[in-house]
């Protein structure tokens, strides 16, 4: 089993703002995704749905060890 972990930033600043996010939610993007892509900066970017979000496509970007999860927030302009 991987144990994820959270930069910083997500802590404390994504967390602070997004107070309807779940840790577990973005796990879950992040093992199930329906697309990912690699960003800029060593990031990767990871979609799927969420129920709990209106079954909205919820964008979490981890660092490049696809472990650390460093931002997350509903893509509202996402298609598949």
């Amino acid at each position: 089993m991987v144990e994820y972990r959270y930069t910083d930033y997500f802590e404390n600043e994504v967390l602070r703002r997004r107070q309807y996010l779940r840790k577990e939610w973005c796990v879950f993007v992040v093992e199930n995704a329906e697309k990912v892509e690699s960003q800029e900066q060593n990031r990767y970017r990871f979609w799927a749905r969420i129920p709990e979000l209106e079954n909205r496509y919820l964008r979490v970007i981890t660092l490049d060890d696809k472990v650390t999860i460093h931002n997350a927030f509903p893509d509202r302009s996402f298609k598949l």
